[in-house]
């Protein structure tokens, strides 16, 4: 008997402790979905880029004290069903928010916009992009006054955008961005031997003539070969630069003419054996590293066939042999 009573007492202990726990690790668990200060009256600015995880979503925000777990956030994403709802953006958020306020919040559309400036752009292309997608506090003639000088040092990328941005505080941004950039690089312009601006003029040719790192490159070394022997460069994007405007065409990179090879431009790199003035585009981080580490060779001439292949010639002779090879 008082064995029998034992095991019962025994079972009844395991079974009070038992609940117990699980009452505990409910209560902690639900506190996981909670604010993490509910009196808080702060805000913080979030933002979720172009594609990033629900999982590294869940550890920013832990990080950034506005969750209490990475954990709870995927529960919660999973059990509203929000996986392809939460949106790239700025959002604002606040300590005082519960999880399912947090999670719910980033699926709302935010007052920021994602803007993506191409590579090779001139800044009327750039301007006009912000135009299009309806920056009502942008005013144009004002950005391109404020950028006058400053082709080439617009630097294209994807940035996240308030809808209230003005063009001052849109050219500081394109510029600031590009001072960093340029930064990074500083090291490899000192070891190149070449200045800042002859870089850039060659860099936003360079752009505009090649596509993929490797064929950058070349390009770079080809037009650096041509500048040492006093060769005119004879980039045809310096023609579309310097002509404007196309309006039978409706881009600013209209297909050049044999006619306008005999332009009076100091762009004109078909009658001046020399770089242009100033940069003819705004390059990208791989024309500016080509264009300081451009492939060393004796070629003098390139072509792009149909698939945008580079080929390569020494000698005019090998040239015209590539146009007939790949472009006839």
């Amino acid at each position: 008997m008082p064995k029998k009573f034992s095991l019962i007492k025994t079972f009844f202990l395991i079974f009070f402790i038992s609940n117990i726990l699980l009452i505990v690790v409910g209560l902690y668990a639900a506190s996981l979905f909670r604010p993490v200060d509910p009196n808080s009256s702060l805000e913080s600015q979030f933002v979720i880029p172009k594609g990033q995880s629900i999982t590294k979503i869940g550890l920013r925000l832990k990080e950034e004290n506005l969750i209490k777990s990475d954990l709870a956030f995927k529960l919660i994403v999973k059990k509203e069903k929000l996986e392809n709802k939460i949106q790239a953006g700025s959002f604002k958020l606040s300590p005082s928010m519960s999880l399912s306020e947090v999670a719910r919040s980033l699926t709302v559309g935010t007052e920021d916009a994602w803007v993506t400036l191409q590579e090779g752009w001139r800044k009327e292309e750039i301007a006009e992009s912000m135009v299009r997608q309806g920056f009502e506090f942008f005013d144009k003639d004002e950005f391109l006054e404020l950028a006058k000088y400053d082709e080439g040092r617009l630097f294209p990328d994807t940035y996240l955008l308030p809808q209230q941005i003005s063009a001052k505080q849109f050219h500081s941004l394109l510029t600031n961005t590009f001072d960093k950039k340029i930064a990074e690089l500083e090291d490899e312009i000192k070891k190149s031997g070449k200045s800042l601006d002859d870089i850039l003029i060659m860099a936003s040719l360079v752009e505009r003539e090649g596509r993929g790192y490797q064929n950058l490159r070349y390009v770079a070394g080809i037009l650096w070969n041509r500048i040492d022997i006093g060769m005119a460069l004879q980039v045809d994007a310096t023609l579309q630069y310097a002509k404007g405007f196309n309006q039978i065409e409706q881009t600013w990179w209209g297909e050049p003419l044999a006619s306008d090879k005999e332009i009076e431009s100091p762009y004109n790199t078909y009658k001046n054996a020399q770089l242009p003035p100033n940069p003819i585009s705004n390059p990208g981080m791989d024309a500016l590293r080509a264009t300081i580490n451009p492939i060393q060779s004796d070629y003098l001439y390139y072509i792009h066939d149909k698939s945008g292949v580079g080929h390569y010639a020494t000698s005019y002779e090998g040239h015209l042999d590539n146009i007939n090879k790949y472009l006839r």
